[in-house]
């Protein structure tokens, strides 16, 4: 049976925290989701809507658009969807920087820009779809395997 969670959330840094928390209660109800892969996918929802809050931002000292992000948590055959949507006009996947691997130390100059990078390790699949006047990132989320328990000896 799916379950459906849908959350229409003002644009506005302040409603992470309720986004994360809704989402991950939705995921603890499934058996098959350990507490480091419902951390996985919270880290990930909540830089989906960072990134939607942000382009919704005013930007020449406007108020930016009031309308809400929409967080909509889908959990069907043990697997689990986030889609997150803004009205922020979209942004062009081929223009984002690339940043040096997570191994090289000049990966610590970059404070901003980590959050897709963030997104695409966590999850399993990721799609950034153009809307009309925004952006839909889908993302998937597998449970992990548990590891084989050890034999008593």
């Amino acid at each position: 049976m799916d379950e459906v969670v849908e959350l229409e959330l003002p644009a506005r840094p302040d409603v992470l925290a309720l986004a994360r928390l809704v989402v991950g209660a939705v995921v603890a109800g499934e058996p098959l989701f350990d507490e480091e892969r419902i951390d996985d996918l919270r880290l990930a929802v909540s830089e989906a809507c960072t990134n939607a809050i942000e382009a919704q931002q005013g930007r020449n000292g406007d108020d930016g658009d009031q309308r809400p992000i929409l967080v909509r948590c889908r959990l069907a055959s043990g697997r689990v969807e986030v889609e997150v949507r803004d009205h922020g006009g979209g942004f062009d996947q081929a223009g984002l920087s690339l940043h040096p691997p997570v191994t090289d130390p000049s990966r610590l100059h970059y404070e901003r820009g980590l959050g897709i990078p963030l997104i695409r390790m966590l999850s399993d699949s990721v799609e950034f779809r153009r809307t009309a006047d925004g952006t839909a990132v889908i993302m998937i989320f597998e449970p992990r395997p548990l590891p084989d328990p050890k034999p008593i000896t």
